[in-house]
C-alpha cells in the first residue's frame, strides 16, 4: 500500500541539525528506529535485510506490562527522502493495523525536516481488541504523544552524533 489518501490519524514534525541522509539512515536502521520509537522494543528483518519495498520485519512492542508483535512490510524506501511501511497483526499478518511513514526533506537552514505520520488501517471489530491488548484505547491521542516523543528522541540521538 502507498500512503493512504485521507488524513493521517496522528502526525508530527521536527527539524534536526543533520543532513537528510543521516535521518534516513536512522529510520531505516531497525535497531536505530526501535531505540527511539516509544512503543517499540525491537525490530528485526524476517524477509530481506535492508529497507526496500517488499522487505518484511517483525516489530516487538511494549506498553508497560503489555507486549505484542506485528509484521511490517516496507512500502517505500527512497534514500534521503522517505521510509514507509504497513503494519499487520496475526498469522502471516492477516489483520491490517496501520501505515507508518517518515518523510525527510532538507530544510532551508541546513537541517532536515522530519515528518512522522500514522494512518489507522484496523477493521472496526479490531479497534476495541487492540485497545485491550496494548493498553491504548485512544490511538489518535496515544500515537500523537508517541510521535512527539519519538521525534524528540530521534533529534537528540542524531544531534549528539547518531550513536544508537
Amino acid at each position: 500500500m502507498t500512503s493512504p489518501a485521507g488524513p493521517a490519524l496522528a502526525s508530527g514534525s521536527t527539524t534536526v541539525r543533520v543532513d537528510p541522509d543521516a535521518v534516513y539512515a536512522l529510520v531505516t536502521d531497525l535497531a536505530g528506529l526501535a531505540s527511539v520509537a516509544v512503543e517499540a522494543e525491537s525490530m528485526e528483518w524476517v524477509a530481506g535485510t535492508e529497507a526496500s519495498p517488499g522487505a518484511v520485519f517483525r516489530g516487538r512492542n511494549r506498553n508497560g506490562l503489555r507486549r505484542w508483535s506485528t509484521r511490517c512490510t516496507v512500502t517505500e524506501a527512497t534514500p534521503g527522502r522517505a521510509f514507509a511501511f504497513d503494519v499487520d497483526y496475526g498469522p502471516r499478518g492477516v489483520v491490517p493495523i496501520a501505515h507508518w511513514r517518515y518523510d525527510v526533506e532538507a530544510a532551508s537552514d541546513g537541517g532536515t525536516l522530519v515528518t512522522e505520520r500514522m494512518w489507522d488501517r484496523r477493521p472496526s471489530w479490531f479497534v476495541g481488541l487492540g485497545g485491550l491488548a496494548t493498553g491504548v484505547r485512544d490511538r489518535r491521542a496515544g500515537n500523537t504523544a508517541n510521535i512527539e516523543a519519538t521525534l524528540d528522541r530521534l533529534r537528540v540521538v542524531l544531534e549528539r552524533g547518531g550513536a544508537h
